[in-house]
């Protein structure tokens, strides 16, 4: 049914149409590369300016699977964010790696700019459809997926609950707020006072109301395990991650799991929560992961606490 949509991309070698789901959320595939990006901040404030750029290597619909990685990887995007602006560090890498590349932008509110905002339930299914495409035009039967943040949730929801598991082969998590983040204290602060997620709902995001410890939401995607049979699941996180404490919140339990610490494997590395997807230490564990073959130590060297904060700041005001 979707298949139409790749040829229209392919050819026009243009983002996809808006795609609208009947809860009004919008996701698109972006196709017009941008630069290879160091700093998640300057990755930011490239695609503000330029909102249909994809990060480097992904979204080549002509891709054919190689036998060394017969499996595509699709990149899941975090809050209020975009393929490009968490992806253009991991995305060329992986290209160069020899991986078919794809990455989508979706949850979006037809009304502002942004994605990464709406339902994650209903960002699950866009996710859904996007595999759909890339399963479709690159032959291969299964895939990976790498999630920065909400992107981990947003992924492993399509795993668990949608059916997922049966075409997706392993799920790398970067600071993936597996059970709930308190987004500097906000979140505790709310879950102890009854109603008062509630209340916040108009002027947060859904995306960031279902992202708080306690959410309903959570609750129903963690509900029977944290994990399905079928799938490896491995986390990637930091003991300093800025949005989310208990930093133990982000680890999964379960058959198939690996969780990785940063600061375990390099302990003079403080990367947080936002630098994280750019953090070349990070970068290697995430291949390694969906390369365990060619796994290669990755060089550990020192990165000052809140490296990368001031940028994304900037970008985003």
């Amino acid at each position: 049914m979707l298949a139409p949509l790749v040829g229209i991309v392919m050819a026009m070698g243009t983002s996809s149409p808006a795609l609208a789901d009947p809860a009004g959320s919008i996701w698109t595939i972006p196709t017009q590369p941008g630069p290879v990006q160091s700093v998640h901040g300057f990755a930011i404030t490239y695609e503000k300016q330029n909102q249909d750029a994809a990060p480097l290597g992904a979204n080549d619909f002509g891709c054919v699977p190689s036998e060394d990685h017969p499996r595509p990887v699709v990149l899941v995007h975090g809050t209020d964010s975009s393929a490009y602006s968490d992806y253009a560090a991991l995305s060329p890498q992986l290209a160069d790696a020899g991986f078919c590349v794809f990455a989508l932008n979706f949850g979006r509110d037809p009304a502002k700019t942004t994605y990464g905002t709406e339902d994650l339930r209903t960002s699950a299914a866009q996710l859904g459809q996007f595999v759909e495409l890339v399963l479709d035009s690159t032959g291969a039967p299964n895939i990976d997926i790498v999630g920065y943040s909400q992107g981990a949730t947003v992924a492993r929801y399509f795993i668990n609950k949608l059916g997922g598991a049966d075409v997706v082969n392993r799920w790398v998590g970067i600071a993936s707020p597996s059970h709930g983040g308190n987004f500097y204290g906000l979140g505790s602060a709310a879950a102890a006072i009854p109603g008062a997620v509630d209340m916040l709902t108009p002027v947060l995001t859904p995306a960031v109301v279902q992202q708080i410890q306690g959410s309903e939401f959570l609750a129903d995607l963690n509900s029977g395990g944290d994990t399905v049979p079928g799938v490896d699941y491995v986390t990637i996180g930091s003991r300093i991650d800025e949005m989310i404490q208990p930093v133990a919140g982000i680890a999964l339990s379960g058959p198939n799991t690996t969780n990785l610490f940063i600061q375990d494997l390099c302990p003079v590395n403080f990367t947080g929560h936002f630098q994280l997807p750019y953090d070349p230490f990070t970068l290697a564990l995430v291949i390694t992961a969906l390369d365990p073959a060619a796994a290669q130590t990755p060089s550990c060297v020192p990165v000052a606490p809140g490296t990368g904060i001031p940028e994304v700041i900037a970008a985003s005001h």
